[in-house]
């Protein structure tokens, strides 16, 4: 069965205890954790004692490397690749999730794709890179990630594939699953987008289902391909006042999940 997570940073501005506690809550198999400025996301010693008293296992970590996240780990982006897979090897957890670098990366930006091989290796763990969106002035593509905002032209081994992602960049999200293949398409960023505009950057990760992005289809797809990856839902639930709405939101995130990856009996008879 694929197992379904919650990312921590859904629960966003709750905290990472509460992302494993919510995700329990839920019925949740387990969570991916968000590296932020927030030193329990960085304390393996920490997160082992969240997922034992909440039953989450650690599916994922995702490396630190929104600009919100900039000082975390030092400025260095190989640093913080570095000790992402540093972290996910001490948890045991099999995958890091890491976004394309920037422009102004430097070498890191130009050596990306062989740093995320090497780090592979060195650690045994799967980097699986996100899929990201480009950032527009007008109708100016400013390119700020290199080699590319697509895993599908890169030559690295593991992807990431996020729907909201896929939304602001127009790009099919079920193509880019083909495009990627079961074996590169390790990861998925369970959420959806509208971004119907050129101008328009804001990254929604709206519930899935809300969108206009083909994520039924994908998950379909999936199944038929007996697909191993993982599957962990990334949505915005800020605006929840209560426990009780944001859960709502996690229940209805799961409940579309479970559906289309065909688990209803496996959910009503094993849990």
């Amino acid at each position: 069965m694929i197992p379904v997570g919650l990312s921590t940073i859904s629960v966003f501005p709750k905290g990472v205890e509460d992302g494993f506690r919510l995700s329990a809550e839920t019925g949740f198999d387990g969570v991916e954790v968000m590296v932020t400025t927030d030193s329990k996301t960085r304390s393996a010693t920490r997160l082992r004692e969240f997922a034992a008293e909440y039953d989450q296992p650690i599916m994922a970590v995702h490396a630190p490397t929104l600009l919100l996240t900039t000082m975390v780990w030092g400025r260095g982006p190989a640093i913080k690749l570095e000790k992402s897979a540093e972290l996910a090897a001490e948890l045991g957890c099999s995958t890091v999730v890491v976004h394309p670098p920037f422009r102004w990366q430097g070498r890191y930006a130009l050596d990306f794709e062989r740093v995320v091989r090497d780090t592979e290796d060195r650690y045994g763990i799967i980097i699986a890179v996100e899929n990201m969106f480009p950032w527009r002035t007008g109708e100016r593509n400013q390119r700020a990630y290199i080699p590319s905002t697509d895993p599908s032209e890169m030559d690295v081994e593991h992807a990431t594939l996020d729907f909201s992602h896929c939304a602001l960049s127009k790009r099919d999200s079920l193509e880019l699953a083909r495009d990627l293949g079961p074996k590169k398409l390790r990861h998925i960023h369970l959420t959806d987008g509208v971004a119907q505009h050129d101008s328009k950057v804001f990254d929604e990760h709206l519930l899935p289902g809300h969108g206009n992005e083909p994520v039924a289809e994908v998950l379909d797809w999936l199944v038929e391909n007996d697909w191993d990856g993982q599957v962990i839902a990334e949505i915005k639930t800020r605006k929840a006042k209560t426990d009780r709405d944001r859960l709502r939101l996690l229940s209805e995130t799961l409940d579309f999940a479970r559906e289309h990856l065909r688990q209803q009996h496996e959910d009503d008879t094993g849990r």
